[in-house]
């Protein structure tokens, strides 16, 4: 027990998580954003930040950062001039993980080239690639069809089958279309 000013007894008061230190005494972790539009951000000793959110239609530019320089952070910690999603975390046994989806309106155009590059599938040797792939086209068929909107992850899977496989279906001139689309889609 501590004893007040006026000779009371009143209990310890343990460091609060902001006084967070390493073995040597001085400060450890600690995050500095300037600006947060979306996202996860944790500090301190047990810190765990997660990102599990769903964000629809093309994604607006983050605002300006109004600072000359990102923010700092404590020795240890991190400074992020703008955060628009994702998860951030520092400290001794700090976690971050982005479970967060970006749905895209998806434009006609990339409707069209998908149905085209699935009728040319059809004339290929079917493969465990060209199964794969007509797979996935076949889900974000269903995605568009039923909602207007594409997981930016899976058009990114898409995108890396068709320029970075090597199947035959990477040298057909519609899934060069559905590439072109994916990335005025996505930047």
């Amino acid at each position: 027990m501590a004893v007040d000013e006026e000779g009371r007894e009143t209990p310890e008061t343990p460091e609060t998580p902001d006084e967070e230190t390493t073995a040597g005494g001085s400060p450890s972790g600690g995050i500095s954003i300037g600006v947060m539009t979306g996202g996860a951000a944790a500090a301190g000793d047990r810190a765990s930040a997660e990102d599990r959110s769903r964000r629809a239609g093309t994604p607006l530019p983050p605002p300006p950062y109004a600072g000359a320089a990102p923010p700092t952070a404590v020795p240890g910690g991190i400074g992020i001039g703008v955060m628009t999603g994702g998860a951030a975390a520092a400290g001794a046994d700090a976690r971050a993980a982005d479970a967060s989806a970006q749905l895209l309106d998806a434009p006609p155009e990339l409707a069209a080239a998908v149905r085209t590059l699935r009728e040319h599938l059809g004339v290929l040797r079917r493969t465990p690639e060209i199964a794969e792939l007509d797979a996935g086209l076949s889900e974000l068929d269903e995605a568009m069809a039923g909602t207007g909107q594409v997981r930016r992850d899976r058009l990114q899977w898409l995108r890396d089958r068709l320029t970075l496989g090597a199947t035959t279906a990477a040298g057909l001139a519609s899934a060069a279309a559905v590439v072109d689309t994916i990335v005025q889609l996505t930047g």
